[in-house]
């Protein structure tokens, strides 16, 4: 059985919290005679306040179909799926990249990331004021600045520079909401805040094998040096991005798991690969994201959207494991599934994404589509090993970048590469990490996006399409202040 985090958000009283439009999703306990004194000195609230920020990151509007079609569907490596009348309301132009600033998306993934940075101003708030262990204090803000920061990450990387709120905000004060809330901030001065609130995180984070069994799956040193390395990646800063890189995997905390396989599985769940998962519980779990993508037809697993691609299908060489752990291709005639459960072969689309299925025979299952209890990685011990290949090639270490990248290719199965280019380090990171949400990022960063979107049949717009729209509604909201991005 896998640890959970309780991810539960106890507000001890009301009046010390308050957070915007999501408060209608958090569970609220409230409790009698409780003073602001004895809530500011009992370091139990404190944690919890803390778990209330992870706790965001389970909801509908973070990680499920508006996050899944913005990273996904609109990439190479995935079609929309479902049946051609099932638009998933904006999904159909997000795989033809006719999308605009009215599509739901946008705001869903906007929206959410805002309200996850709202409780972490408002956590480190009050944080500062509890009379706790001052390890304990430090160690919870370290969390909360590390959540901040993949708020962001995910922010910059959609929708370039954006407003930077880094402190409790007064929704009376019109003034500081003019000038912070709906003032956009470069795409550097974005990258900066990150940076700084992850260099404060590994200073008082512990190493993952610091953690007791029921804190396993908090953020920890090695998840705060993985996402800096993974920042610096996306600004080119090759050397800063090698070394933070090596400082992961110099820790000795992580590793490969033997199976590629198991990686997304229950059994891979916070294991040595893992660097960072979102925690998903049964009846607590990331709203939809199993479901939306699970396979539709008879027997009927879910809504079938975000497919992989033929063309990401054919990309793999002969032999390569990865491939059939990716991809779930579904058969002429009655099949089994990897579980033992039988495959319909009248399911709607000929492929779906295998790391996104959820036994109902192998693994922690209630009946439950909507809320599943797999857990979601954002950070792993391979991705790091790509971004120590792709910095170091391009600082001129060629054997670092191909003993990494080797090590990936042994595990699939592969014979190692005895020479490379900087397309063969691209090509191992699609094959890697197909399918997991970085497939857009990394087209677009690297400059690869037109050719790869035209030989998928589909125009990318140099000069609007390296970014996504701000969402109209919210420069609608902000009077016109919010700037919006070019092309839209």
């Amino acid at each position: 059985m896998k640890t959970n985090i309780n991810f539960k958000l106890f507000f001890i009283a009301s009046c010390f919290f308050l957070l915007s439009s999501c408060e209608d999703d958090l569970d609220v306990e409230l409790r009698d005679a409780v003073t602001e004194f004895d809530f500011l000195n009992n370091p139990d609230n404190a944690v919890q306040l803390v778990n209330g920020v992870y706790n965001k990151q389970l909801d509908f509007n973070m990680y499920s179909f508006s996050w899944i079609g913005m990273t996904s569907i609109t990439s190479d490596d995935a079609d929309k799926g479902s049946t051609p009348s099932d638009t998933g309301s904006d999904k159909h132009k997000m795989d033809n990249l006719t999308f605009g600033a009215s599509d739901i998306s946008f705001s869903d993934v906007w929206n959410g990331r805002y309200e996850g940075i709202y409780r972490t101003n408002n956590a480190l708030f009050y944080l500062e004021q509890l009379t706790i262990d001052s390890a304990l204090k430090n160690r919870l803000i370290a969390e909360v600045k590390f959540l901040r920061a993949l708020f962001y990450f995910d922010l910059v990387r959609c929708f370039g520079g954006v407003p930077l709120v880094t402190s409790k905000i007064d929704i009376n004060n019109a003034e500081l909401i003019n000038s912070v809330v709906y003032t956009r901030k470069s795409k550097q001065e974005t990258y900066a805040q990150i940076e700084a609130d992850l260099l404060d995180a590994i200073e008082f984070l512990p190493l993952k094998s610091q953690y007791s069994g029921e804190n396993l799956g908090r953020a920890t040193k090695g998840a705060a040096q993985a996402l800096l390395a993974k920042a610096y990646l996306y600004q080119e800063k090759w050397q800063l991005a090698y070394d933070a890189s090596g400082d992961v995997i110099s820790s000795g905390q992580y590793g490969l798991l033997p199976s590629y396989a198991n990686v997304w599985r229950e059994v891979g769940e916070n294991s040595s690969e893992s660097i960072y998962e979102i925690q998903a519980s049964l009846n607590n779990g990331i709203r939809d994201y199993t479901n939306v993508q699970g396979p539709r037809g008879t027997p009927d697993l879910g809504w079938g959207f975000n497919t992989p691609t033929l063309a990401l299908s054919n990309a793999y060489e002969p032999g390569d494991l990865r491939r059939e752990a990716t991809i779930l291709f579904v058969q002429s005639t009655p099949f089994q599934l990897w579980d033992g459960f039988q495959g319909g072969s009248n399911w709607n689309n000929p492929r779906y994404n295998y790391k996104a299925y959820q036994s109902s025979i192998l693994e922690q299952w209630n009946g439950n589509l909507g809320e599943t209890a797999k857990n979601l990685r954002i950070l792993k011990y391979s991705d790091i090993l790509l971004i120590r290949a792709e910095a170091g090639y391009q600082l001129g270490m060629t054997s670092e970048a191909l003993s990494r990248i080797n090590q990936l290719r042994f595990r699939a199965g592969l014979a190692d590469l005895t020479s490379m280019t900087i397309q063969d380090v691209w090509k191992e990171r699609r094959l890697e990490m197909a399918m997991e949400h970085d497939r857009w990022f990394d087209i677009v960063r690297t400059g690869q996006a037109q050719s790869a979107m035209a030989a998928n049949g589909k125009t990318f717009l140099v000069g609007t399409h390296e970014l996504f729209p701000i969402p109209q509604d919210q420069i609608i909201v902000s009077g016109g202040l919010l700037m919006q991005n070019p092309g839209y």
